[in-house]
C-alpha cells in the first residue's frame, strides 16, 4: 500500500491505534450528518477492514489520515470504485475528517493528494465526487480541488432511504483539467 505526503498530512494504511479515534467519528452526530446513521464500534471496525481489503486488492482505496507534525488521526480520504446500482460509473475521491479537523485545509490537502494519484500513478482520465446536496463544506473541497458540477448530473442515491441524504450532487474532473491547476 502506497503512502502519500503532503505537507502537513501523511496519508498511510491503516493502524490498530486509529479504530478508536475512527470509531469516535462515526459516533459523532456532527461528522455523520451528512452520511447517515451513527456506526457502533464494531461497525467501524468491519468499516476498516472492508476499506483495508480493497485497497489491497484494488491497490488503491481510502488511507488512514495522520498529521506529519503529531502523528495524530485526523480521518480518511483516498479514491474508491463507484458502487453498482449508482446512475454512473468511475473513481469517487472522498474525504471524512474528525470534527476538530475541520476548517484547516486539511480535506483540500488530501484531496489534492488523492486526484494525484489517481491520474499520475493510475492513469484515470477522470475522477468524481459525490455528496449530499445540503453538504456546503464539502462540495466548497469539490470546487477547491478543481471539481465542477453539472446540475444535470445530479441524481438520487438508490442505496439512501428516501429523506434529504438521498438528494445528491456529482461534481467531476479530468486528468487534463487537474494537470493545470497550480500545485
Amino acid at each position: 500500500m502506497p503512502e502519500l505526503r503532503t505537507d502537513r498530512l501523511l496519508l498511510r494504511r491503516w493502524r490498530e491505534s486509529d479504530l478508536e479515534p475512527w470509531a469516535a467519528m462515526n459516533a459523532d452526530p456532527d461528522v455523520r450528518e451528512h452520511l447517515g446513521e451513527l456506526l457502533t464500534r464494531e461497525q467501524s471496525d468491519a468499516v476498516v477492514a472492508r476499506m483495508q481489503a480493497e485497497f489491497d486488492e484494488r491497490g488503491f482505496g481510502w488511507w488512514a489520515l495522520e498529521r506529519r507534525e503529531t502523528g495524530e488521526f485526523v480521518g480518511r480520504a483516498g479514491l474508491d470504485v463507484v458502487d453498482e446500482g449508482m446512475p454512473f460509473t468511475g473513481v469517487d475521491v472522498g474525504w471524512r475528517l474528525t470534527r476538530a479537523a475541520w476548517g484547516h485545509g486539511y480535506a483540500t490537502e488530501a484531496g489534492l493528494a488523492a486526484l494525484a494519484f489517481g491520474f499520475e500513478t493510475l492513469g484515470l482520465a477522470e475522477i468524481i465526487a459525490t455528496t449530499t446536496v445540503a453538504n456546503v463544506r464539502s462540495q466548497a473541497v469539490m470546487r477547491r480541488i478543481g471539481m465542477s458540477r453539472d446540475p444535470a448530473s445530479d441524481f438520487e442515491d438508490p442505496s439512501v432511504p428516501e429523506g434529504p441524504l438521498r438528494h445528491c450532487v456529482l461534481y467531476r474532473t479530468s486528468r487534463s483539467a487537474a494537470g493545470t491547476m497550480a500545485p
